[in-house]
């Protein structure tokens, strides 16, 4: 527990390094949309001055026609949700499978698979409403949409683009896409161990206290509509999550997803232990064949993952991608050479972490960066998560099994404070948008770093304290792990009553 504490109060420092250097220091212009505006009916006009008294008839004022969502946006985002879907199911089963043991393989895709369904029943029930409606305090939201309450088709949800909307529904089912995938990471930090029936009382646990409060502290906002002059754009940010409110970019989930589910998982490694006969016994994948296969359905789902996060089918949304297709190649390319270079061969494996690596670290930047930016953003992050899960594992001793924290928090932390560098239009960024004067601001490192400082430190620590808590209630309710006999045996056959495999 001592060495838990270390590394939480460790990387919980590393997040908000910068934060006193420039705790004064005035945000960068007005906070952009950081992933999802807030689901609100458009407003409407405000009415037009009174006609003068001396008008003998004054003609009926009409107000300007509410925005309708575009039927090519709208066919994007079904289309970007089926393909965030994919990722999970059967994208990160088979990612996550082929890395265990064939007793364990079935294990694994019965874990994502079911995280899927029971915490896409909470997103609708209650989730969705505490994650992107406007609630008392700036870490949670309110219950104005609890069981969906007054959605319609007509219902519609800002984008980024003043006057832009989209049908409520669809975004309320690609944020469920988000908030099903990012627990099931966690599973790969103790895979091969855990009993099913504890895993699913954490994820519920840690859904409803980590995930939601942090998807609403980075992402809701009220929309760019709401930015209409100085005093506006005021009342409007005081409305939104805190770390929004301190400015910092997150466009498709470097802290929500990859940095809350990496720290969560390490905490989980820290809680249940080794697995019996680690560092002892040969643990190798079982199928690389099916990790190379997962590897590459989650790169071709995560185009859903980022592109999806525009909210807009326009020009905007084919940088999204172009970034997010150029530094998953860097960072591939790059973790085969330096894996060549200190092991003397390039592996499968380590081609397939690389590709996911470096789609962790463009998640937070692909809407602030430009393509070179990418890139070198590719090929930074893969020699540092290639450390992370080779020496400093080693180092410290703890077994994430599949490497979670190794790549999706480390990897999501590089990518959370990069981007607030190379966000820079003078690097080839897009810079951070000002919706009261409608233009680029003045862009300032100091203060997007400490703003992007916030995120990730707040992330951390709120994740790290939250699954620490949610694995001591499972484990005294109804304990985390799983007997030894069990684990030798291996969970398809102990959990489930049956293989994978049958020969």
């Amino acid at each position: 527990m001592k060495r838990f504490f270390s590394t939480l109060m460790l990387l919980g420092a590393l997040g908000f390094t910068g934060v006193t250097f420039a705790e004064d220091a005035a945000p960068a212009a007005a906070p952009v949309a950081t992933e999802a505006a807030a689901p609100a009916v458009a407003p409407e006009a405000a009415a037009p001055a009174a006609a003068p008294a001396e008008a003998a008839a004054p003609a009926a004022a009409t107000a300007p026609p509410a925005p309708v969502p575009n039927k090519g946006d709208t066919a994007w985002m079904i289309v970007a949700t089926v393909l965030v879907l994919f990722m999970c199911v059967p994208g990160l089963g088979l990612f996550y499978g082929g890395m265990v043991r064939s007793k364990n393989m079935l294990s694994v895709l019965m874990q994502t698979f079911m995280i899927t369904c029971v915490l896409g029943i909470l997103w609708a029930i209650y989730g969705y409403s505490i994650a992107f409606t406007q609630g008392s305090t700036p870490f949670f939201g309110g219950f104005d949409r609890l069981f969906l309450h007054g959605m319609t088709p007509d219902s519609v949800a800002a984008t980024f683009s003043k006057g832009v909307v989209i049908p409520e529904y669809i975004y309320m089912t690609f944020q469920l896409t988000f908030a099903v995938i990012t627990p099931a990471l966690i599973v790969g930090a103790f895979a091969e161990r855990m009993k099913f029936s504890a895993i699913l009382l954490f994820m519920i646990l840690w859904f409803t206290f980590s995930y939601l409060p942090v998807a609403h502290m980075v992402w809701f906002w009220a929309g760019p509509d709401a930015y209409t002059d100085a005093k506006a754009a005021e009342a409007a940010t005081a409305l939104a999550g805190f770390v929004f409110q301190k400015g910092a970019l997150d466009f498709a989930g470097g802290t929500v997803v990859h940095i809350n589910a990496g720290i969560a998982g390490l905490v989980g490694a820290l809680v249940l232990g080794k697995r019996i006969g680690f560092g002892k016994e040969a643990m190798a994948p079982h199928s690389v064949t099916m990790t190379m296969i997962g590897a590459s359905m989650l790169w071709v789902g995560w185009f859903g993952f980022n592109v999806g996060s525009n909210l807009e089918a326009s020009g905007f949304a084919t940088l999204v991608f172009a970034n997010t297709l150029l530094a998953t190649c860097a960072a591939a390319t790059s973790w085969m050479f330096v894996e060549w270079f200190t092991k003397g061969k390039p592996s499968m494996l380590g081609a397939a972490s690389g590709a996911v690596a470096g789609l962790v670290a463009i998640t937070p930047a692909c809407g602030f960066v430009g393509p070179m930016g990418a890139i070198v953003q590719g090929l930074l992050v893969s020699p540092l998560c290639f450390m992370f899960v080779t020496k400093v594992k080693s180092m410290m001793g703890y077994d994430d099994s599949l490497d979670v924290f190794g790549v999706h928090c480390i990897g999501g932390i590089f990518g959370a404070m990069s981007t607030g560098i190379l966000v820079n239009p003078a690097l080839g960024g897009t810079g951070v948008y000002d919706y009261v004067a409608n233009k680029v601001a003045d862009y300032d490192m100091m203060a997007q770093l400490t703003s992007q400082a916030w995120g990730v430190g707040t992330t951390l620590v709120w994740s790290g304290v939250v699954a620490f808590i949610a694995y001591k209630v499972v484990d005294v309710l109804i304990g985390l792990r799983v007997s030894e006999d069990v684990e030798r045996e291996g969970l398809d056959t102990t959990e489930h009553g049956e293989r994978a495999y049958h020969y």
